[in-house]
């Protein structure tokens, strides 16, 4: 273990262009939602001047219904497991050589989530005018249509008030019940819409752009569902405070994915850091005491539980871009960390933060952590506190001459040292509350 810790030289203060630029408010998620609503504001603006979407009469129903699904398509698409490991796959392709900017910049895929946010209430935005609209014209669908109209306009208002960041940390469980049956009930609603609209309007569904839109919709909704299934899982818990689950159900992960887990299916999922082990089969996960869920795993181990979909990139993904890299972890974030620095293929330094490590997490996971990186600063803070993880990041930047630097913490701390890291100008990196 490293306790010697480097004196701080040469970091220059951070301005206040800085201070503002790298704000938690303007962090790429709420830029990429910025940018959304900045394009449907584009289109209302066409629809508005050129493309005569409106008149003293009438509103052009088929124009709006489009930007509704578009946005709707957009939304559950950029969640869709195949496409976020496609996104990351392509950040990734830019080679160390790139100016570090771009990289800096590129390494920021892991905010994609607010594609998904931005789309999702554009999606809510333009259905309200699709409301009125309909409205305002009895004649342009039959009663039927109107009561699934104001069933899907109610159903997206709760979904997007559920989200938002308050509800959805106090509630969660009560968020992503809404979230998950909400959103199935609005695409079956969507579907019973289109159908009835194409039979009085006599038109072919398979003609129909609104068919395949949502057929696309629906196959990417079924498709982690097809891979549902109960699996065995070999728990040990070194303390009361964490369990280490094993699997090995004939998938081997690659670094830096996650898998979801569940022992209630219809009802809640929690993603874990895999931790594969190089040249072993399976994974395993750290579960660490965070709330109902995970205090009741812990204590019950129980002997099978639910998986489905595929591995997932996480944000771990990102160090290829860099030279050389800083891990921070506190707890069991040092699942997410570890697959990459057993894997070796970025050279790397760990500030590991955690009471009483090998009693918490046991002496051969420590054991591995020093064997893959023998200088890791292991900061145990049952005997020496909390440490200042911004001023111990900046210093291991310096010493290690790194590029980046990956947090994987709880939300405020990680916050924290990103925003201290990013106004000092060092990449940083850490989950964001809607990874």
């Amino acid at each position: 273990m490293t306790d010697t810790v480097a004196t701080q030289e040469n970091i220059s203060r951070p301005g206040l262009l800085s201070r503002i630029l790298r704000h938690r408010y303007l962090e790429h998620y709420n830029r990429l939602v910025f940018l959304v609503l900045a394009v449907n504001a584009a289109f209302l603006w066409h629809g508005l001047h050129e493309g005569q979407w409106w008149s003293a009469s009438a509103i052009n129903l088929s124009a709006v219904a489009n930007m509704v699904l578009a946005n709707f398509a957009l939304a559950v698409l950029i969640r869709q497991q195949y496409v976020i490991n496609f996104l990351f796959w392509l950040a990734t392709r830019a080679p160390v050589s790139w100016p570090l900017a771009i990289r800096w910049t590129l390494a920021k895929v892991y905010h994609f989530g607010g594609l998904h946010s931005g789309s999702a209430m554009a999606a809510t935005l333009w259905y309200g005018v699709f409301v009125a609209g309909l409205l305002n014209n009895p004649a342009a669908a039959p009663e039927s249509v109107v009561t699934i109209t104001w069933i899907i306009m109610a159903l997206l208002i709760g979904i997007i008030a559920t989200a938002m960041p308050g509800f959805r940390q106090r509630y969660h469980n009560a968020f992503e019940i809404i979230h998950r049956f909400g959103g199935w009930s609005v695409l079956a609603l969507f579907w019973m819409q289109t159908v009835s609209l194409a039979d009085f309007h006599q038109t072919s569904l398979l003609t129909s752009v609104d068919f395949w839109v949502l057929a696309t919709v629906t196959a990417s909704v079924i498709l982690p569902w097809l891979r549902l299934k109960k699996v065995e899982v070999d728990i040990k818990s070194p303390s009361n405070h964490v369990a280490l689950a094993k699997f090995n159900h004939g998938v081997t992960p690659f670094p830096g994915s996650s898998t979801t887990i569940s022992t209630n299916p219809l009802l809640e999922w929690h993603a874990f850091a895999n931790m594969p082990s190089p040249n072993e089969d399976g994974f395993r996960l750290a579960i660490s005491r965070a709330g109902d869920w995970t205090g009741e795993f812990i204590k019950q181990q129980p002997e099978k539980v639910w998986v489905k979909g595929i591995p997932t990139a996480g944000v771990a993904n990102i160090e290829v871009l860099f030279k050389k890299v800083v891990y921070v972890a506190t707890g069991s974030g040092i699942g997410p960390c570890l697959p990459h620095l057993l894997a070796g293929q970025v050279p790397a330094h760990l500030i590991w933060s955690t009471r009483n490590p090998r009693n918490t997490y046991d002496d051969e996971l420590v054991d591995e952590i020093l064997e893959a990186v023998p200088d890791a600063l292991i900061w145990d803070t049952s005997t020496r506190g909390k440490p200042d993880l911004v001023e111990l990041a900046l210093e291991a930047c310096q010493k290690y001459d790194a590029e980046a630097v990956i947090c994987i913490a709880n939300q405020p701390l990680t916050q924290k040292v990103v925003y201290g890291l990013e106004i000092r100008g060092i990449p940083a990196y850490g989950a964001i509350w809607d990874s």
